[in-house]
């Protein structure tokens, strides 16, 4: 079977970098860990299945026709189902395939809106030229207002919004306190990082899912001037 052509909408103008977007970079990963190729495009969320980044089209065997799919664990998902990707959680244990999805639950599910926190409501400013750069300035100022009032609102029924900024910042300190102490532990598990010096969140030999999720947002972190 030939392999599928693979586009990835990443909301930003193509460009080999990482972006700020965590779920961006732990897609790429996934497809990287997974050996396919694809390339990129700039998309947006409102083109998107979901109406978010980032989504990929897949077109099989030449067909004109492609099929859309958003989310990156209902992606990942549809890798593994179509044969184009390997379960990377398959030879978990019950007992492994928990702590996975508990990793990436404390990462998307609750270091995300702190994150979030941190760059619409302290660091404004700086998040909106980042995020809109292919905006001419006049709309960015529009769109970045628009967006501000939706994410704040967001943050705020969420439950994140209704801390105090020094609350925040003690709850996002400390997940990454204890991811590190994770990573710490797996890397003496695998004996400081294995013969080729790769170590992985939950100590295998292997990535799991929860180190493409981890990945993204280290790399985001990073990246990220916000």
């Amino acid at each position: 079977m030939a392999s599928p052509s693979l586009t990835l909408f990443r909301g930003f103008p193509a460009s080999p970098a990482y972006i700020w977007s965590p779920f961006v970079t732990k897609l790429e990963t996934r497809l990287r860990f997974a050996g396919l190729a694809y390339k990129t495009e700039q998309g947006a969320p409102p083109k998107g299945p979901r109406g978010k980044i980032p989504y990929l089209s897949i077109s099989k065997n030449g067909d004109s026709a492609s099929e859309m799919v958003s989310d990156t664990a209902l992606i990942s998902e549809k890798l593994v189902a179509d044969g184009l990707a390997e379960d990377l959680n398959g030879k978990l244990t019950a007992v492994e395939k928990a702590q996975d999805l508990a990793i990436r639950a404390l990462l998307e599910d609750k270091l995300y809106f702190y994150q979030t926190y941190e760059r619409w409501e302290q660091n404004y400013y700086t998040m909106r030229p980042g995020t809109l750069a292919a905006l001419p300035y006049p709309v960015q100022v529009l769109v970045g207002q628009l967006a501000y009032r939706k994410i704040s609102a967001t943050l705020y029924g969420q439950g994140t919004g209704r801390y105090t900024p020094e609350e925040v910042t003690k709850f996002k300190t400390e997940v990454w306190e204890n991811v590190n102490a994770l990573l710490t532990a797996s890397s003496r598990k695998r004996g400081s990082g294995g013969p080729d010096g790769m170590f992985f969140v939950l100590g295998g030999s292997r990535p799991t899912e929860a180190d493409t999720t981890l990945y993204g947002f280290i790399a985001a972190g990073l990246v990220c001037a916000a």
